[in-house]
């Protein structure tokens, strides 16, 4: 009996430890408002290089969409704000769908459909009148083409939404623009999308960077907080800010619950005006290493959502020389136009063996593995609460969870 159950043991032990590392996707934003700019096939090895799996684009670049083809990176496209009010249309949206989606799968793997940025808090009034139309248009395409259940419709907000964002349990959405915020969420819950947030904690310090610790936001050792009305501790603040988003969730109905988040935009630029207060290379080099390293090493999850995985977004891959606006604007790449690093973010991947932008450098995950599953749960006739997990690392938790158990029983069956 003895002999057995050391065998058992040592089973154990080579199916713990032989099962992949259960660690978050690491998503880039590829914007391409530039002149300056490689071709799409050439970005690739950029964004192995720095572990990502997800891609979000801000169209449906065909020409991107084709450089992409075979790659094995989950692709989320966009429909920009100057295109909601066609696609109130049905036969507008599913043109749009087949000549954009369809056309390019499934070797190209698109897995969302982006409808508007940050439309709710544009103030123009004919712009939110035509996003939730949209979405449902476009929705009620993939379903025409067979596409629903792989591929997901959703639109992305500033954290403007929000009343207030500080402490996350006093926060709620803005009034004025619940009736129009509503309909998205139940479309959520219906269709097991997530609500996605554009999240910078650069802003917060930015505007008041006497009573915002750097180390708090830059995912540096600090003390953090302990929300007085929850009683969770923060330790940085872009876990505080979603968790804003999930307590005012909550605080608008209980079947929102199920309404997961993505962060579909974070980052730090390098280099800003004068008045932009933070804006350094060294800071961007902290903040957006930190994330990535974190992101390498175990599941982001929040204290709020302690079983909901996070996918994050980083913003962005290039320096983008035709953004308007501010000199940070332009100065939010991981990378400039030419593929060199803007600064040294210290990690390695294991599939390319590079090192992005230095010699210091982490274990980190393979660049070009996708890792399964996708930014989203598949949609079920009645999703459960179990879709929140919308990482596929959460299924190989529960695998070892099984495994574990299953083996323990039988060492103490054999004990007994």
């Amino acid at each position: 009996m003895a002999s057995s159950s050391s065998h058992l043991i040592s089973l154990l032990c080579l199916v713990l430890f032989s099962l992949p590392l259960i660690v978050s996707a690491i998503g880039i934003n590829y914007g391409q408002v530039a002149n300056n700019l490689p071709p799409p096939k050439n970005v690739i090895p950029l964004l192995k290089s720095v572990g990502a799996t997800k891609v979000k684009l801000y169209d449906a670049d065909p020409q991107a969409l084709r450089a992409f083809s075979g790659s094995g990176f989950e692709l989320t496209v966009a429909l920009g704000n100057e295109y909601l009010a066609q696609m109130k249309e049905p036969e507008k949206a599913q043109a749009w769908v087949k000549e954009n989606v369809q056309a390019y799968l499934p070797n190209t793997k698109i897995v969302a459909i982006v409808v508007g940025n940050e439309v709710l808090t544009s103030n123009q009034s004919a712009l939110t009148a035509s996003l939730f139309p949209a979405m449902q248009s476009i929705h009620s395409a993939l379903v025409d083409c067979g596409l629903n259940k792989q591929i997901f419709v959703t639109t992305a907000h500033s954290l403007a939404i929000l009343d207030v964002s500080y402490p996350p349990s006093a926060t709620s959405f803005r009034r004025d623009l619940l009736s129009s915020l509503t309909p998205i969420l139940d479309f959520h819950v219906k269709t097991g999308s997530p609500i996605l947030i554009n999240a910078y904690p650069f802003f917060a310090y930015e505007v008041n960077p006497k009573h915002v610790s750097l180390d708090f936001v830059l995912f540096q050792p600090n003390e953090g907080f302990t929300d007085p009305g929850s009683n969770f501790h923060y330790d940085n603040m872009l876990f505080a800010q979603v968790d804003a988003v999930y307590h005012a969730l909550d605080a608008v109905g209980i079947s929102y619950k199920k309404v997961p988040i993505v962060v579909s935009e974070t980052g730090w630029p390098s280099n800003g005006d004068p008045q932009e207060v933070g804006a350094t290379c060294d800071n961007a080099r902290k903040y957006n290493g930190n994330l990535i390293k974190m992101m390498m090493s175990k599941k982001m999850r929040t204290p709020i959502r302690p079983d909901c995985d996070l996918t994050i977004f980083v913003f962005a891959l290039f320096n983008e020389n035709m953004k308007p606006g501010p000199t940070s604007e332009r100065n939010y790449g991981l990378f400039k136009p030419d593929g060199t690093p803007v600064y040294s973010l210290g990690i390695k991947t294991s599939s390319s063996g590079h090192s992005s932008g230095g010699s210091n450098s982490t274990g980190g995950s393979s660049g070009g593995n996708t890792g399964g599953g996708g930014i989203y749960p598949p949609v079920t006739e009645n999703p459960s609460p179990d879709y929140m997990s919308i990482s596929s690392a959460g299924g190989k938790g529960r695998l070892v969870e099984c495994v574990f158990f299953f083996l323990l029983l039988c060492i103490i069956k054999l004990r007994l």
